[in-house]
């Protein structure tokens, strides 16, 4: 039965969620609009745990949960509660950290949770390159959590998390993914995975209070320009996870002209058809890549109960947007759209 245009726009709920647990974060990194927004502080910019447990209780297909966004989620005062209370559903739960708070015991506790995966931010291969990117972190204290993490799994016997390094790459960094490779495999981590910056802030007003990251983006980013010194440093990092036995996810460099073999009335992106981003006080947004609530909010959660906004008007119209050639514009300086993520 062919599909009628209102279960286009409102789909089932989601079985994959992605929950910003903080807003806030220790590190102030570059590339992240944390660094150019005024701190917020640990409990401040907490999701609390009732608001949290009402989201996922919402959702009983739910099947994977990211516990992740703008700020550090280790930061978060229930973030082990949380954890504990998604993996006991049965629920295969992740996160992304920049490391500096997984000690050995927080590490040994993920693995006892259940924790599916962990991936730990590392845009460097040396302390000068990382702590030029990430602000405020320590390179030796980060290897030395990451190589805890592999040892607190083996030690307990357990399968899971697979652990995975992310790599963002930039003009400043890219000559050290190579290198980076090699220190993911004597440090037994089973996977890089590469990223260009996530987006342009294109849609934004030059002069507006999005200028500086908008600028370093412009400055950065491999794909703003036809990069062949990256390309050629991409082929050496997956000759050498090939040889190291290592899984390497690399990004396009180039725009892809998919639009034009597109299928007609297929989405331009996924995200707002089959899952869904919540940031810390509540608001839905389109997705994890937009940063900064002003630009694009779909609904109040904690307000409105989470069934209620994915049916409601904003979600329509924006999924609208993303079923034609003409997608919202916050989407289209969007590297995940434009498929060089």
């Amino acid at each position: 039965m062919a599909l009628t245009e209102m279960d286009r726009l409102v789909p089932p709920l989601p079985r994959e969620l992605q929950v910003e647990v903080t807003g806030a974060c220790n590190l102030a990194c570059r590339m992240c609009l944390v660094r150019y927004r005024p701190k917020l502080g640990r409990r401040q910019g907490a999701m609390c745990f009732h608001t949290f447990k009402q989201i996922v209780d919402e959702l009983p297909d739910l099947e994977k949960l990211t516990l992740q966004g703008l700020g550090e989620p280790m930061l978060a005062p229930d973030f082990f509660e949380m954890v504990e209370y998604a993996t006991a559903r049965g629920i295969r739960t992740g996160f992304n950290t920049n490391g500096t708070f997984l000690t050995r015991a927080a590490a040994e506790r993920l693995v006892r949770a259940g924790v599916d995966w962990l991936h730990v931010s590392l845009d460097g291969a040396t302390a000068e390159t990382y702590e030029g990117v990430r602000d405020g972190a320590d390179f030796a204290r980060v290897r030395g959590n990451i190589r805890g993490l592999v040892e607190a799994r083996r030690t307990l016997g357990a399968e899971r998390p697979t652990v995975q390094i992310v790599f963002v790459a930039m003009r400043r960094n890219v000559d050290e993914l190579p290198q980076l490779v090699r220190l993911a495999a004597e440090l037994g981590v089973e996977s890089v995975w590469v990223q260009n910056l996530s987006h342009s802030f294109s849609d934004t007003d030059p002069a507006g209070s999005y200028r500086e990251i908008r600028d370093f983006a412009a400055e950065e980013a491999l794909w703003a320009e036809a990069d062949e010194h990256a390309g050629e440093l991409f082929d050496q990092a997956a000759a050498l996870a090939h040889e190291l036995e290592i899984e390497l996810r690399l990004p396009r460099l180039e725009e892809p002209d998919w639009a034009a073999t597109r299928r007609p009335g297929a989405p331009g992106c996924h995200w707002t058809f089959t899952e869904a981003y919540v940031t810390h006080d509540g608001k839905a947004q389109p997705c994890c890549m937009v940063m900064g609530s002003d630009r694009a909010a779909l609904g109040d959660v904690e307000q409105d109960g989470f069934a209620r906004v994915w049916r409601n008007a904003a979600y329509r119209e924006f999924r609208a947007g993303l079923l034609g050639d003409d997608p919202p514009e916050v989407c289209r300086g969007c590297s995940l759209y434009r498929r060089v993520f």
